[in-house]
């Protein structure tokens, strides 16, 4: 008997957000993005083992 109940509440509830959906009626609330995380990596504390060095160019 609870079954019943509880299956003919469903029904009543699915039919109530069909015809709301009608007018534009949304119940289920949009969840939150999730934010993002970004790891990072700390630099070494090390010099670079080589340089390079940039010189401007006449193309520019």
């Amino acid at each position: 008997m609870q079954a019943l109940i509880e299956l003919i509440a469903g029904f009543i509830a699915m039919l109530a957000a069909a015809a709301l959906a009608q007018f534009g009626v949304d119940l289920h609330k949009p969840s939150a993005p999730e934010r993002e995380v970004h790891r990072v990596v700390d630099c070494p504390q090390s010099s670079p083992r080589s340089t390079m060095i940039a010189t401007p160019s006449d193309h520019c």
